[in-house]
């Protein structure tokens, strides 16, 4: 599918840009690599192709996205990087699929059917055969936090043990900013609707209904019915009875408005008081919840594809570039009968950016450090790949100098920023600005720090345990004509192609700005994996005291 079929021409010009613009520091790479739009395009194209079916883990399509992989880094001249010389690193899952869903809201002598994908998108990560909750009453608790450490806890000792918590997305600093108590317009994890479901299941709820709102979830309604009406995905716990709750759920907007106002409550009111450190649990009178669906659970493994450069005098410090292959695969079809999701953007160009990256590597002398290339599995289910990385690294993580993260990359044209989510954090803020400066180039920090990005993709399993990444890409004005089209390209992705069936390649995509992102990563890791240096991160960063634990190990 064409997504700017008139930039055709202009593109093509564009695409010709692809090496250009980009004097590297010759202290940090031994010559400039040669980065092929084309090469990058092809890649794209057959990894997001209806005959990969989405790239969905543990399906038939796993196979071929692995074959593809390893035989294109092995083209580049990498090696297995996985355990005992091997292309893959199994990832062991449990599996969810649900079926036969049926909800409803009661409340007096109203009530109301709800339809998965309409009114509710409903799921479980917890194992069972059937899950069953008749009436469960319903209780507001606002952003659903328990902070300590801010202060902070919406729950204030009520027993929430099976109820049904309804819950707001993001935290309170959304609203207001000035609040100032979870660091302003930017999400913390607490935010995050995988943090509401965890602390739901630690306060014992029966389970949750995330009320949708566009603005603070960062995506719209349709997003989340594409992405909870397919299987769901989790690693192996040793007690997932305490770790997960019975029903994950999101419920539409409007229809928790209504409820609300059924049961006497102000939805907007609630909002503001949910806002404060004062704020009580507030039950919603005579109102309840019921569902009841199937769900077969199963034990699957799935797997990261890792490749790996030996370094010639530090092979044991490590490197790191990571992007996700998988996508949520085959889901309900949309408007035009199309069913699969095909992840072109995200995050078939990461893959690709990865693949390119490595042939350069592998183009080029050997460096002293190692360079690891790993795709991930798992990481539209929750980043699943990286989190069982992380927790089961084939690389020392202390040894791991630091990486690069990169998801859904830029196909419309050069810009005029780098954007950096995380900035502040670590070091990597200046390497990254003093890499773009050839480029005419200037550092744009957190350029969706309310979206909670930061907690969004593969290097945050990493960097909780340490290990500074970065995530960066590219953002600002677009610097060639038609610009225009360019601007509404990239906004139409965001509307209306993130996670649904129409995120398709087209041969019309401009790499040029990729390429310079390319660049930059390529340049800043090689000259890490030539030196002694080790990233460090900033005063004040969560995650330093963590890395600081391992300091000895690193000389």
């Amino acid at each position: 599918m064409r997504i700017v079929t008139s930039l055709a021409v202009v593109l093509m010009a564009g695409a010709a840009l692809s090496a250009c613009a980009t004097a590297p520091n010759p202290a940090a790479v031994h010559r400039q690599p040669v980065f092929d739009a084309a090469r990058i395009s092809e890649d794209i194209r057959v990894l997001s192709d209806d005959s990969f079916e989405g790239r969905g883990i543990a399906t038939p399509a796993e196979a071929k996205v692995i074959a593809y992989l390893s035989q294109q880094y092995e083209a580049a001249g990498m090696q297995p990087g996985g355990p005992n010389g091997q292309w893959t690193q199994d990832v062991i899952l449990n599996r969810f699929v649900q079926s036969n869903i049926h909800a409803s809201l009661k409340l007096g002598d109203w009530s109301l059917p709800l339809t998965q994908g309409r009114e509710v998108a409903i799921s479980t990560r917890r194992p069972a055969d059937h899950v069953s909750l008749k009436d469960a009453p319903l209780v507001f608790v606002g952003y659903g936090i328990k902070a300590p450490e801010r202060n902070w806890d919406d729950f204030k000792g009520q027993d929430l043990r099976g109820k049904i918590l309804v819950v707001l997305v993001n935290d309170a600093d959304f609203e207001d900013p000035s609040l100032n108590t979870f660091g302003g317009k930017a999400m913390t994890y607490y935010g995050r609707w995988t943090y509401k479901y965890e602390e739901a299941a630690r306060q014992g709820a029966a389970g949750v209904l995330i009320v949708h709102e566009t603005a603070p979830a960062s995506y719209g309604w349709q997003t989340v019915a594409n992405s909870w009406g397919v299987a769901q995905f989790d690693i192996l716990r040793q007690n997932a009875a305490s770790e997960r709750v019975p029903m994950e759920g999101w419920v539409q907007r409007d229809v928790a408005v209504d409820l609300f106002r059924r049961a006497g409550l102000d939805f907007e009111a609630l909002k503001v008081q949910a806002r404060s450190r004062d704020f009580q649990p507030v039950a919603l009178p005579g109102a309840s919840f019921s569902t009841e669906f199937d769900v077969k659970t199963d034990r699957i493994t799935s797997h990261n594809v890792i490749a790996r450069l030996p370094g010639t005098t530090h092979p044991d410090e490590t490197v790191l570039y990571t992007a996700h292959w998988d996508h949520i695969g085959m889901g309900e079809p949309d408007a035009t009968g199309d069913r699969i999701f095909n992840g072109a953007v995200d995050n078939a160009s990461g893959t690709a950016g990865l693949l390119e990256l490595a042939r350069m590597f592998g183009n080029s002398p050997p460096t002293e450090r190692s360079v690891v290339m790993i795709s991930f599995t798992g990481e539209e289910s929750g980043l699943l790949g990286s989190e069982y990385y992380a927790a089961n690294p084939v690389y020392p993580l202390a040894k791991t100098v630091g990486g690069f993260n990169m998801d859904s990359m830029n196909v419309y044209g050069r810009v005029t920023g780098l954007g950096v989510t995380g900035y502040g954090q670590s070091d990597f803020d200046e390497r990254l600005a003093a890499a773009i400066q050839p480029q005419g180039r200037t550092l744009m920090p957190d350029y969706e720090n309310a979206a909670g990005t930061y907690y969004r993709s593969d290097h945050f399993p990493l960097a909780k345990r340490g290990v500074p990444m970065a995530y960066a890409g590219s953002r600002g004005e677009f610097r060639d004509e038609p610009i225009a089209q360019r601007e509404a390209a990239r906004a139409e992705y965001g509307a209306k192609r993130y996670h649904q069936a129409a995120d398709e390649w087209s041969p019309d995509w401009d790499y040029s700005g990729m390429i310079e992102d390319l660049q930059v990563f390529y340049n800043v890791g090689r000259a890490l994996a030539n030196d002694r240096e080790w990233p460090k991160w900033k005063t004040g960063s969560e995650f330093g005291p963590v890395r600081s634990e391992t300091d000895a190990q690193r000389r």
